[in-house]
């Protein structure tokens, strides 16, 4: 309005009333027209020039359009500024907080909201302007893969939130720099440069990275870096991050790693415990990969190995002191130099031949003392002995368990032979089943004992050589069986419970605690059946064998023999009785008549009739 009313200064002053009147009408929707006859002393040029300065001013502007403006009124609220239009527009102050310093005369872009408000009021936006020119600032910068700036404003979940051309962007906590960030606020009111790395068009997101451009300057230092590296080569880096299988190592533009192994030459749980974070170390190059831009670094190689300075006068059958760092269920390996470790295999920790786990004698973190009992230089490796410490127990075996001694024994294990006991650590021996019980059967040592249990032996046999004991449990007692033959003499009747049933017949459990065999053709009883198990009976002794503990019995020849003892006395009877018939006979054979002598031939006919039936009922038997 102010370059209007400068225009109409040489108007009269009684007409300036009307020309703002008129002015003020000029700018209704669909109202090109302007009223000059309320003016008077004007020529006609003058006129035509003035309508058509209005005309070019008036219809180039239009609502939802930028322009560029200058500022040409600050309050404490406002800001005025003058777009060209027949009045200046009010833009809130607060929409130039980006920008505390604008003064009057400076340029600036606003959105044309609305040419006339309900107030009459030209109405403007510079913020959206800002924001419409930023998405379009942005588009072009991520198209063109701009190098931009921003300003970071405030600390958001994951990142920060940055202004790029007064449009709010996203900097995730990835995307700051190459290494990790501990503290985010350290960023906040700092001006960066960026690059556009995602746009989400739908929803006006942008997302922006830092690190992007440190990657391109690092990459281009890496590889003037690796052009330059040497296997060997000694440099000096600061630690970047620790993790528990190595150290990250920042060499100026590029990362290097150091292996955990290759801390230190002894063994360690934790980077942690070498180095710490930040920390400035030398370091050798051991490897590294032009392609994969990998470089292999360590710090232990920068000393000589431990190996290299061991004693040079240690030798096997020396004495050492370590600590158990590894402990395995096969061995301990003990650390005497930090660099340097033996094995003690569990084979050596203990005489006993029971093998157990290594935890079951040493822990990890124990001071122990042990032989060396082989060293390779050449090869690093140094096997060490526990058991040696000791005296070997079977030095003097025969003099401790001389044979024939009784000896108190501890069951280890059981085979289908025998059992293992352990008389003493390192000092094993056998019982074979067969001396176990002189009277019993033993299918299993189970039968008798438990692992773990005592067990009283006598020392049969030594082999001193070859570290075996034979050892016997039924030796406690005398042989019972030199006395079983007076009493299990063949033919004797004794009474036995079956309790044990083969393909071949049944075991018979005696008195005194001996068994008997009856085989199946002997366990048929009288009325046809057979013996059944549990069942019991009386058995006769039918073999009897003290050399090969061997008792053979029957149940069918106890029956059988008391039938022939009843047949054997019917006989007999029948014998007397015809022997008495005979007598009779003789003594009246003088008195005998014709009718006699009929009777006579009879008796003798039924008694042949008789000795026939007899010996044919004999030869059955026999048969």
């Amino acid at each position: 309005m102010a370059r209007t009313i400068k225009m109409a200064e040489e108007l009269k002053a009684e007409d300036v009333k009307n020309v703002k009147k008129s002015l003020a009408d000029y700018g209704n929707e669909g109202d090109t027209s302007f009223d000059w006859t309320a003016f008077e002393g004007y020529s006609a040029d003058q006129k035509n020039s003035l309508e058509a300065f209005y005309d070019k001013s008036m219809s180039s502007i239009i609502p939802h359009q930028i322009l560029v403006g200058t500022v040409v009124g600050i309050n404490s609220k406002d800001i005025l500024v003058n777009i060209g239009y027949k009045s200046e527009g009010v833009v809130p102050r607060t929409e130039f907080r980006y920008n505390p310093d604008v003064k009057i005369g400076d340029t600036v872009e606003v959105y044309v909201e609305d040419l006339e408000n309900k107030d009459g009021q030209l109405q403007l936006s510079h913020k959206k302007a800002r924001a419409l020119k930023a998405w379009d600032r942005v588009n072009e910068a991520f198209t063109n893969d701009e190098l931009i700036t921003g300003f970071v404003k405030c600390r958001t979940k994951g990142g920060l939130i940055v202004d790029v051309f007064g449009l709010e962007a996203f900097l995730p906590g990835s995307q700051i720099d190459v290494k990790p960030i501990r503290d985010y606020d350290v960023y906040v009111g700092k001006n960066m440069e960026f690059k556009v790395v995602k746009i989400n068009q739908e929803f006006k997101n942008v997302v922006v990275s830092h690190k992007i451009l440190l990657e391109e300057e690092l990459e281009q230092q890496k590889k003037d870096i690796i052009s330059k590296l040497e296997k060997g080569q000694i440099l000096e880096g600061i630690v970047k991050n620790i993790t528990s299988y190595g150290v990250f190592i920042d060499l100026g533009g590029v990362d290097g790693l150091i292996h955990i192994t290759d801390l230190s030459w002894g063994r360690i749980n934790h980077p942690e415990e070498i180095v710490k974070l930040d920390e400035k170390i030398n370091v050798v190059v051991l490897d590294y990969d032009d392609e994969k831009k990998r470089i292999a670094l360590g710090l232990k190689q920068l000393t000589a190995h431990p190996w290299e300075q061991l004693d040079a006068n240690l030798k096997p059958g020396d004495k050492v002191t370590g600590k158990v760092v590894v402990l395995a269920d096969y061995g301990a390996f003990v650390e005497i130099a930090p660099g340097v470790e033996g094995l003690i295999h569990v084979s050596e920790m203990s005489y006993s031949s029971h093998l157990r786990s290594a935890g079951d004698f040493v822990k990890v973190g124990d001071d122990v003392t042990a032989v060396i009992l082989t060293l390779d230089r050449e090869e690093r490796k140094m096997s060490l002995g526990l058991k040696q410490l000791k005296d070997d127990p079977w030095t003097n075996i025969q003099e401790k368990y001389p044979i024939g001694s009784k000896q108190s024994a501890v069951v280890k294990n059981f085979t289908n032979y025998g059992i293992f006991v352990e008389l003493e650590e390192g000092v094993d021996g056998l019982i074979h089943i067969s001396d176990l019980s002189w009277t019993k059967k033993i299918k299993h040592p189970g039968e008798i004992t438990n692992i773990n249990d005592k067990i009283d032996v006598v020392v049969l046999e030594i082999d001193q050589e070859n570290r075996k004991l034979s050892l016997g449990h039924k030796q406690l007692e005398s042989d019972p069986w030199e006395a079983f033959g007076n009493i299990f003499e063949v033919g004797t009747v004794q009474e036995g419970t079956v309790v044990e049933k083969t393909d071949k017949g049944m075991v018979v459990a005696l008195q005194y605690g001996i068994e008997g065999f009856a085989p199946n053709k002997h366990l048929k009883k009288e009325d046809g059946s057979t013996i059944a198990l549990d069942e019991k009976a009386e058995f006769k002794v039918i073999e009897f064998n003290k050399d090969e503990k061997k008792l053979i019995v029957s149940h069918t020849k106890v029956w059988e023999a008391d039938k022939e003892d009843t047949e054997r006395t019917e006989k007999v009877k029948e014998a007397k009785a015809t022997a008495k018939g005979v007598d009779k006979l003789k003594k009246g054979i003088e008195k005998t008549t014709l009718g006699d002598l009929s009777v006579l031939a009879d008796l003798k006919e039924e008694m042949e009739k008789g000795s026939k039936g007899k010996k044919k009922k004999s030869d059955e038997d026999a048969e």
